[in-house]
């Protein structure tokens, strides 16, 4: 009977958030509790294990999972060298293996080590051999590095933007996988890195430019040679010599055709890269526009993005409503553990003064309201959008006039309204809504709003790029360098 280690990590930074994340901001689990868990969500881990439990000639070895409660700043080296000590083990514990499947993100850097994911997969192949066959999934906004290519034998990434293929992206990794264990298939791999960075509405893979480009890819990866294929186009947030976008194409046959194809994408990709572009609205004309309207209006502040690696301290909008005397009703998130330890102190109904916003950024100065309190609750969170488990730490609902704050502990993923619904404020309700987050699945908060604002305030996720301050990147990278050229150069990985 063949054994499959199934291992986890995963974990998206933004280098500019000067909070660095700690080994209490993963979830762990172990064993066969990591499988257990896995199989009530529909995430790649659940998609994979879906394929390997359809065989009955086939053992699945629980290993390591360690997932980031939200993305974050930069890991400390304590953080990382105890998660990747705990990775390995559980492949050195494991006992005799024929396959391996890896669930990442490609986006995850520490303080002293910038490609994390490669030096997982470089340390796991020292210790199971050239010949072994590992499996790997990677977030579209990963990093894709030549380490992860060199010791990875077949890799699968997400094809929608916002991401909503977690499970089918887990399930073509697990068949390559089995594909590659029964000797069907010798994948060749080709990278074209494009030294470029995009964000905005044309990211958004069923209507937007990008999406034309995945298409694509995708299309090699159904056709008779291809085995897998994507468009990485990398977290603009973290700061690493490797951060560009990257065209990734996998086949079993066929490397001329592969490679023409891959630099026809990237080339394709460049030409576009100035339209797929985030527009912004000035902070100041956000509010005054929003306040101007009588339907409800969505104001995206994905500058302070949990989901992105920012610290969802903000208060930026929050100050400005007030600046403005916004009597509009407003819903606003904001993380902010000793105002909310406040709210837990007065208990439900009482009044109280405190200073919201700031407490993890200094780039926010803490804005002083007075509000009461309406709703305290646990934290304890299940994602509407894929069951998933979510830790906002204890949470207070503070109303102030007319903006009604979500206050947490800690932060958690705002893409979805799951922690609006659990603290019954549903956004529907309310003539404005904050949203946290760069691309929403337009059901949680779009449908029926009269307009979308994209504010351009201040975060470590802006998508004004050009002010965040990278140090690291290689350059010229675009848009940070305006003035350059590009001409795609394939490289190809062949597995021993």
């Amino acid at each position: 009977m063949a054994r499959i280690l199934i291992n986890e990590c995963k974990q998206e930074i933004s280098s500019f958030n000067p909070v660095l994340s700690t080994y209490d901001d993963f979830t762990m689990y172990h064993g066969e509790r990591m499988l257990a868990y896995h199989r009530t969500v529909r995430n790649e881990v659940g998609g994979a294990l879906s394929v390997f439990d359809a065989r009955t000639n086939l053992e699945v070895v629980g290993g390591y999972s360690a997932r980031g409660i939200t993305s974050s700043g930069t890991i400390s080296k304590a953080a990382f060298d105890r998660i990747a000590r705990e990775f390995l083990e559980a492949v050195r514990e494991a006992g005799p293996l024929d396959g391996l499947y890896f669930a990442l993100h490609g986006a995850m850097a520490s303080t002293d080590v910038e490609d994390c994911e490669g030096y997982l997969l470089e340390e796991t192949r020292k210790m199971v051999g050239p010949a072994m066959p590992i499996a790997v999934s990677f977030d579209l906004h990963g990093i894709l590095t030549d380490r992860i290519l060199e010791h990875s034998s077949v890799l699968t990434v997400f094809h929608t933007n916002p991401h909503v293929d977690f499970y089918p992206t887990g399930e073509r990794a697990a068949r390559l996988l089995l594909r590659l264990m029964d000797g069907e298939i010798r994948p060749v791999t080709v990278r074209v890195p494009v030294p470029a960075l995009v964000r905005g509405p044309q990211c958004i893979t069923e209507t937007g430019l990008y999406g034309q480009s995945v298409k694509r890819a995708m299309a090699f990866e159904n056709s008779a040679t291809g085995l897998s294929g994507g468009l990485f186009i990398g977290n603009p947030f973290t700061d690493v010599t490797d951060l560009c976008s990257n065209v990734f194409l996998q086949s079993n046959a066929d490397e001329a055709h592969m490679v023409a194809e891959a630099e026809a994408i990237a080339q394709e990709f460049w030409q576009r890269r100035t339209a797929i572009q985030q527009p912004l609205t000035s902070l100041e004309e956000s509010v005054r526009t929003a306040m101007s309207l009588k339907g409800r209006v969505v104001l995206v502040d994905a500058a302070d993005a949990t989901s992105s690696g920012a610290s969802g301290d903000s208060n930026a909008i929050l100050a400005e409503l007030i600046e403005q005397s916004s009597q509009r009703k407003c819903l606003i998130p904001i993380v902010d553990a000793p105002a909310v330890a406040k709210a837990f102190a007065a208990g439900v109904g009482a009044t109280i003064t405190v200073k919201v916003g700031g407490t993890l950024d200094p780039r926010f100065t803490p804005v002083e309201i007075t509000g009461r309190v309406r709703v305290l609750s646990d934290g304890d969170l299940r994602s509407e959008s894929f069951g998933e488990a979510w830790y906002a730490g204890n949470t207070a609902v503070l109303e102030c006039g007319p903006n009604t704050l979500v206050l947490t502990t800690r932060p958690v993923n705002l893409y979805d309204r799951t922690l609006f619904l659990a603290n019954g404020q549903h956004p529907a309700n309310f003539e404005m809504t904050v949203v946290k987050s760069p691309l929403c699945q337009p059901q949680f908060f779009e449908e029926g709003a009269e307009l979308r604002i994209d504010v351009d305030a201040p975060g470590a996720t802006s998508a004004n790029v050009r002010g965040l301050g990278h140090t690291r990147a290689a350059r010229p990278l675009y848009p940070l360098d305006l003035e350059m050229s590009y001409t795609p150069k394939a490289r190809l990985f062949r597995r021993t």
